[in-house]
């Protein structure tokens, strides 16, 4: 019964419009306190949920994506992309989704790059003729990717929560499915921009000379490197590749470019704390819900229900697409990794999944979910730029969640899309 209560209270609190965090916290709080556990476990595994040192990672990396974005960089990125691409119909769209990917190994976060890529983009594309819907449905699903792309919150906190699969190599096996994800969008945004004519008042502009920008690119488009390239060679651990970005990041904005001043610094750390603050109170709340999940013996009779429906391993995958893409649409990753993985690791322990792998998977279907309507939180934040309706999104939208699900298929299908680089790194 109170198993029942802990997951009716839950929803219940979301459809009345409470936060997740808080919804999170005050059912397991109720269940905790009606099955007699000691209120006292509620602070405990609060203070818990966020005593992780790798989660200082988080703070950081948000501040990196915030610099590289008001210094200019974003906008080095576009110009580069514009060389690379090329003006005409659906052009724009394109370059919208390729410089979410560089931003993404930046920063990842899906509703900041969402924000970021949004506010560099919907203008120009707004004036080339893309509608506003289709523009904040491209853009949400780019962003979405961005989960994958390392430096990533999501694979981060994967890493904590499942200590066999160490942040490194999680980051590495991000690489290829997260690229393969953003080059499977492009096909059908260009695909659907040239089909209804968007952007033809985009052709007429001048073309950026290709070396001119990559060099005003390069900067930027180094960050990557030195954060992987410092993983690799074991110059730096996770949390000391954030503060390397962050030191790269401030110095590229104040000594090179030029662009940010004392003022804008300060602007921006408040910005990155608050949004660093959102993501740790998930985390800090969840930590209670998941407790409660765990001592109220909620998970292992779920668990073992789903091995004995008679399923093979293909079955049970697919099972967990539906399920982790349908959560998806209305919890964050950070979310949905601390409520579910207590459920989900036992189950991939049982098929003898590798658990790297099976972290690039549900990572994966948590971004679909992140631009799937009606509730998918980079949609949020891209329609709320553009003034678009998410339901307007949705003929759109459609197309793009279908060509991930063939990437996630081919991930599923070929798990060295994922594994052959950390094998090949030695990142195991």
């Amino acid at each position: 019964m109170i198993s029942t209560g802990l997951f009716l209270g839950f929803f219940a609190l979301l459809l009345i419009g409470v936060p997740i965090s808080v919804a999170l916290g005050l059912a397991g709080t109720g269940a905790i306190f009606a099955a007699k556990l000691g209120i006292l476990a509620v602070p405990t595994n609060v203070y818990a949920g966020i005593a992780k040192y790798p989660l200082l990672t988080i703070p950081m990396f948000v501040f990196a994506g915030t610099i590289f974005e008001r210094s200019g960089v974003a906008q080095k990125l576009v110009r580069f992309a514009t060389a690379l691409i090329g003006r005409g119909p659906g052009s724009l769209a394109v370059i919208a989704i390729v410089v979410a990917m560089m931003m993404g190994g930046i920063s990842g976060s899906g509703p900041a790059i969402a924000a970021a890529v949004t506010g560099v983009m919907a203008p120009s594309m707004l004036r080339a003729g893309y509608p506003s819907a289709f523009t904040a449905g491209i853009i949400a699903a780019a962003a979405a990717t961005d989960i994958l792309i390392p430096p990533s919150v999501a694979l981060i906190i994967y890493s904590v929560l499942v200590p066999s699969a160490p942040a490194t190599a999680m980051f590495a096996a991000g690489v290829i499915p997260g690229t393969l994800a953003g080059l499977a969008l492009i096909l059908p945004t260009w695909w659907l921009a040239r089909r209804h004519g968007f952007g033809a008042n985009a052709t007429g502009e001048p073309r950026p000379p290709f070396w001119s920008s990559f060099r005003d690119a390069f900067l930027g488009l180094f960050a990557k490197v030195l954060i992987l390239g410092g993983l690799r060679f074991g110059f730096f651990t996770p949390t000391e590749a954030a503060v390397v970005a962050v030191v790269y990041g401030l110095f590229l904005g104040i000594v090179i470019y030029r662009t940010l001043s004392w003022r804008d610094i300060y602007q921006m750390m408040v910005e990155s704390a608050e949004i660093s603050a959102i993501i740790l109170t998930v985390v800090a709340l969840a930590s209670v819900f998941g407790w409660a999940m765990s001592t109220l013996s909620i998970i292992d009779p779920i668990a073992q229900g789903i091995t004995q429906l008679g399923l093979n391993q293909y079955g049970v995958m697919a099972l967990l697409i539906v399920l982790l893409i349908v959560v998806g649409t209305f919890l964050d990753g950070v979310s949905t990794f601390i409520i579910l993985l207590p459920l989900l690791i036992p189950i991939a322990q049982t098929y003898h999944w590798d658990l790297v792998w099976f972290g690039v998977i549900l990572t994966l279907k948590i971004a679909i979910g992140q631009f799937t309507p009606p509730m998918a939180v980079n949609l949020m934040v891209s329609c709320r730029i553009t003034g678009a309706r998410i339901e307007a999104t949705v003929p759109w939208v459609g197309w793009l969640i279908l060509t991930m699900l063939l990437t996630l298929a081919l991930v599923i299908a070929f798990p060295a899309l994922a594994l052959w680089l950390p094998h090949y790194l030695n990142l195991n």
